[in-house]
């Protein structure tokens, strides 16, 4: 039997990415051989919540309400620290928050709240690199051209914007390129303590771990069950949906609206031809092998987006939907309090990890809760915590100031990268420049190499996909189906034609929608 390995990561999402990466970059201290680390998902990377997102990196300015502060300040930071070390997949965006006037009905922030807010969430992070807050009259601001007439002030503020899945993909990329094993379609079938080791069944294979990391996502209840143990707090399964419509507008501002429920939503600049409009809030409680928007709430969200825009937004104009499960942890004992309160659920610290142990047993870590913006969070906390018991996890914390693949330019020049990436390779399109440099980075160079002509990258499959991109796919990028390539590792499923998107699923040897 070969030895084991150090950690087992089980869940090939933004959590479970980020553990490996961290864990594989970590050395005992005063030693020089990183610890030994495997992941395993059941399917593709970032194949459920983590590329179900709004796709937002943002500090979650509705939690100021809440008072929050702490919850608010950790995420603002985290977004400075993820736009340093991935700025080729995170941008900086400006959002615009009309302020509703009281003739279109009540339910809403008044204007002087939504200032002050704004005030603290532009400070609360300490100096950040975005520019702040302005007042708008949205009858001479870009963004008013398509918001009702009747809404004339607005404020204007920043966030960021993150490709959900890249992100995930590049931690799972850097995690084998620091020795980290990377399986997926290895779904965990047996989970169980044996020896002083945990013994995981998965793909028809057995292995050994000293520690486990359960970041299966919303099945982080099943997987517990699995392994015998159950945390001491419950779990709400909630759906967020989006809906993808032709675009509303023609300028990069996103939209933040105020909705009647007390609720918000977005409308943001999605892949150059499309409007991204979402979330919900809907308990989940069907299968999470299909996660689906339903009718009624992408009937919610066009009702949302046609009170703000000139134009109505009707489900005859979606042109694609997706959703995602996310295990929140329930706050008030499971008693609904927080949900009468209207208070979102997960304004709380954000995530908990908890860890099961007999005495100084195997431990395994379940990691509950979490976002986006949080992830690297959590995972340096998560390794932190699993280095108290684990010699081989006792290095320094790294991530906050390592790149990602592909990320180590200042923050600031992914506008020059691409201008880089056009003179360097005169063939590219602008539009190709742009999708290309934004996904890889300075590793774009590593695959399209000395090409001078697009005939050199091969087989042209549309849309400026080449044959040399999805061989790196395919390499670099633990790529399998054509559904990897079209939704995950890109979004060009929303551009290229039936026939293009099956010519690509021959050539993978694969076919569509698996």
């Amino acid at each position: 039997m070969s030895a084991p390995y150090d950690l087992i990561v089980i869940g090939g999402g933004v959590n479970g990415a980020g553990v490996a990466r961290d864990a594989a970059g970590r050395a005992q201290a005063g030693g020089d051989q990183n610890a030994r680390v495997l992941l395993l998902e059941a399917n593709d990377l970032a194949s459920g919540t983590s590329s179900a997102s709004t796709k937002l990196v943002h500090g979650g300015l509705r939690y100021l309400e809440y008072y929050e502060f702490a919850l608010v300040r950790e995420a603002l930071g985290e977004r400075e620290t993820l736009w340093s070390i991935a700025p080729h997949i995170v941008r900086p965006m400006r959002f615009v928050l009309p302020v509703t006037p009281t003739s279109m009905g009540g339910g809403m922030r008044p204007r002087w709240m939504l200032r002050a807010g704004l005030f603290l969430y532009d400070h609360i992070g300490g100096r950040g690199s975005l520019p702040r807050t302005q007042s708008i009259d949205l009858r001479r601001h870009p963004a008013g051209g398509a918001i009702d007439p009747r809404i004339v002030h607005g404020f204007e503020y920043s966030d960021g914007w993150v490709d959900d899945a890249r992100l995930v993909v590049l931690n799972a990329v850097d995690a084998r390129r620091r020795g980290a094993e990377i399986r997926t379609r290895t779904p965990v079938t047996g989970l169980r303590r044996e020896g002083g080791l945990w013994r995981v069944e998965a793909g028809g294979e057995s292995f050994a771990a000293r520690a486990v990391v359960n970041a299966a996502g919303p099945a982080v209840d099943d997987l517990a069950r699995l392994a015998g143990t159950r945390p001491s707090f419950r779990i709400r399964r909630v759906r967020g949906s989006h809906i993808v419509v032709p675009r509303l507008f023609a300028h990069d501002y996103a939209y933040i609206f105020q909705l009647a429920d007390t609720r918000i939503c977005f409308a943001i600049p999605y892949e150059g031809a499309f409007t991204l409009i979402g979330t919900t809030d809907s308990d989940h409680t069907g299968s999470l092998l299909e996660v689906e928007a339903a009718d009624d709430e992408i009937a919610y969200l066009c009702r949302a987006a046609s009170r703000y825009f000139r134009e109505a937004v009707t489900p005859a104009d979606v042109v694609h939907t997706y959703a995602g499960v996310r295990a929140l942890v329930e706050e008030g004992a499971g008693d609904g309090a927080s949900r009468r309160r209207g208070k979102p659920e997960a304004a709380t610290r954000g995530y908990r990890l908890p860890i099961s142990a007999p005495d100084e047993g195997a431990p395994m870590l379940g990691i509950y809760g979490g976002k986006i913006t949080s992830y690297r969070q959590v995972a340096e906390d998560a390794v932190d915590k699993l280095a108290q018991r684990l010699p081989a996890l006792s290095g320094p914390a790294w991530t906050a100031h390592a790149p990602l693949p592909g990320g180590d330019f200042p923050k600031e020049a992914q506008g020059a990268l691409i201008a880089e990436l056009q003179v360097e390779y005169p063939f590219l399109s602008p539009a190709d420049a742009t999708r290309i440099a934004r996904a890889y980075g300075l590793d774009t160079v590593l695959w399209l190499g000395e090409a001078r002509r697009r005939e050199d990258l091969g087989r042209d499959f549309g849309c400026g996909l080449s044959e040399a991109e999805v061989d790196w796919m395919r390499r670099e990028e633990f790529v399998v189906t054509a559904e990897d390539v079209l939704w995950r590792r890109s979004k060009l499923g929303l551009h290229m034609a039936a026939s293009e998107q099956a010519a690509l699923a021959a050539y993978l040897g694969s076919s569509l929608g698996v």
